[in-house]
């Protein structure tokens, strides 16, 4: 499901951009993972920019490969980075947990 064009409260305070959209979108839907097409649907966003943003994603550890599933690679947050883990308070905290989906 897209993020709606509306601003919500998590990109007011930091932001519209793609990186912000992901994060957003990979918060309310942390409980399933997700592949790359569907991390762009979902934020909103072009296939092309996910791309651009991706490997500073991995590289700094915000998200990780779950499996597999032929050639499709599914992701989610990395639940153990201590930065992930501070946001998830914090995106509770600034949005609530009613848009997340459990």
């Amino acid at each position: 499901m897209p993020l709606n064009k509306a601003t919500s409260e998590f990109m007011e305070l930091f932001g519209d951009t793609p990186k912000i959209r992901v994060l957003e979108f990979l918060l309310i839907y942390r409980n399933i993972d997700h592949s790359i097409g569907s991390i762009a649907k979902g934020a909103g966003i072009n296939r092309i920019t996910l791309f651009r943003i991706w490997h500073e994603l991995e590289k700094t550890g915000l998200i990780i490969q779950t499996r597999k599933i032929g050639n499709a690679k599914l992701f989610t947050l990395n639940f153990m980075n201590p930065y992930i883990k501070n946001v998830i308070v914090m995106f509770d905290n600034i949005v609530g947990t009613k848009n997340r989906i459990k």
